[in-house]
């Protein structure tokens, strides 16, 4: 008998686990504008465009962005349900978010593997532009996990989760807005951290 293959789990960071990051800049700063996020626009480049817009137009420099992220807290039940999936499989954070904001978040959920990008920082300490760690990221991570022969299961709740959510063996989304899941009526909605542990142990093999 053909033996299984081992499983990755792949998961989103902001939505899924943590609060979403820019929302906490909108309540801190009071503007409204920060509040826009993958669960609003498809098109990262055009949203990360205007927060580095924003940020600059209001003279707010990365320590001001790091302060607000020091005093989130991982979503209620987020830490036991990681620590819970690694009891069983391997598992690695693909994100959207950049190093130099996620330090205080993974220190919270005891270090996760995590894949994200970096943010351009000039000498006065602005944001000023943002590098990639690779183009379609989330996907190109769960095809290398497969060309490995490693099954993977994913879970997003975003556009921007939706070609990791194809690309996976099995994907399903976690909380998303109910705009994208009719979108992708293909796509099982979770909304309970139990729910997306039974559907992970649920999943066939390839």
């Amino acid at each position: 008998m053909k033996p299984r293959k081992a499983t990755v789990i792949c998961l989103d960071l902001e939505g899924v686990l943590v609060p979403e990051i820019w929302h906490g800049v909108a309540r801190h700063t009071g503007i409204a504008d920060f509040g826009l996020t993958t669960r609003d626009l498809a098109d990262y480049d055009s949203l990360m465009q205007h927060r580095i817009k924003l940020l600059n137009q209001h003279r707010l420099t990365l320590p001001d962005i790091q302060a607000v992220i020091a005093k989130l807290k991982p979503l209620p039940g987020a830490r036991e349900f990681l620590d819970q999936l690694r009891q069983r499989y391997q598992v690695v954070i693909l994100s959207d978010t950049f190093y130099e904001f996620a330090e205080p978040l993974m220190a919270q959920l005891r270090r996760p593997s995590l894949f994200c990008h970096h943010l351009v920082i000039d000498d006065q300490q602005r944001i000023v532009n943002y590098q990639l760690r690779q183009k379609d990221p989330k996907r190109v991570a769960v095809e290398a996990f497969q060309q490995m022969a490693l099954r993977v299961l994913a879970a997003g709740d975003s556009y921007n989760d939706l070609t990791m959510l194809q690309a996976a063996d099995q994907g399903f989304f976690f909380r998303p807005p109910e705009s994208i899941a009719c979108q992708h009526p293909e796509i099982l909605v979770t909304s309970e951290y139990d729910q997306l542990l039974t559907a992970f142990s649920q999943a066939t093999y390839p």
